[in-house]
């Protein structure tokens, strides 16, 4: 009998978090949905248990800008599914523009805040019952930005590189330890953090997450370390 699959998502409440959350209990996978706004996580978490029943969904409202809240859902985490979570996606983020001159320090710290020490704190959270199971998968949605420049996206492209890096440096710390670490590192995708940034959308949050999906449930354990481009 197949082992069950447990996946945590960041970033759920819209977008590419929204479209693997929708595409991974398709798959008979039970999620947590992790987001800041209640409201778009009740209205994602009711739709996918119209479709897929009851138990394949449980919301919890978290920033993971913050320890005590990334722990709090841990613990939620470990209530809904009463067995070690298999994949954790690492989707939540956030853009804020200026140029490099302009940008103050709380921009600057705000956006590595979310983006790449979030990121961090859900994959220390959860990595300990990954390891102890021998099984696991962490994602991190990062970014084409983290292969080039672009201007006034500073703190944005320094977290987006620097993800790649927290994801190698875990997939090298957990060979051992039956954990795979992969990146995808989207182009322009037609979600809402795309607005103001110049780019035209060259695909969909879909698109993304059937890339998500894959490296969840299908792709071989050799990929670990990975950091797939999906240009559209």
């Amino acid at each position: 009998m197949p082992q069950p699959h447990h996946m945590v998502i960041t970033g759920a409440g819209r977008g590419i978090g929204r479209a693997l959350a929708e595409q991974a209990t398709a798959r008979g996978a039970r999620v947590v949905l992790c987001a800041r706004s209640a409201h778009e996580l009740a209205e994602v978490t009711e739709t996918l248990r119209q479709r897929h029943g009851a138990q394949c969904a449980h919301p919890v409202v978290c920033d993971v800008g913050s320890t005590d809240e990334v722990q709090h859902m841990h613990d939620e985490a470990a209530r809904f599914f009463e067995g070690p979570v298999t994949t954790v996606v690492n989707n939540a983020g956030i853009v804020r523009r200026g140029l490099i001159h302009e940008t103050d320090d709380a921009l600057w710290s705000d956006t590595l805040n979310v983006n790449l020490t979030g990121a961090f704190r859900v994959s220390r959270a959860f990595l300990p019952q990954m390891r102890a199971a021998h099984r696991g998968r962490v994602l991190f949605v990062s970014s084409i930005s983290a292969t080039l420049g672009s201007p006034t996206a500073s703190a944005y492209c320094a977290s987006k590189w620097a993800l790649v890096g927290l994801m190698k440096t875990l997939a090298e710390e957990n060979r051992a330890h039956g954990v795979q670490s992969m990146a995808v590192l989207p182009g322009s995708v037609d979600t809402q953090m795309l607005v103001g940034s110049g780019f035209a959308p060259a695909m969909t949050a879909d698109d993304v997450a059937k890339t998500l999906a894959f490296l969840a449930f299908d792709a071989p354990d050799a990929m670990t370390s990975s950091a797939i481009e999906v240009f559209g």
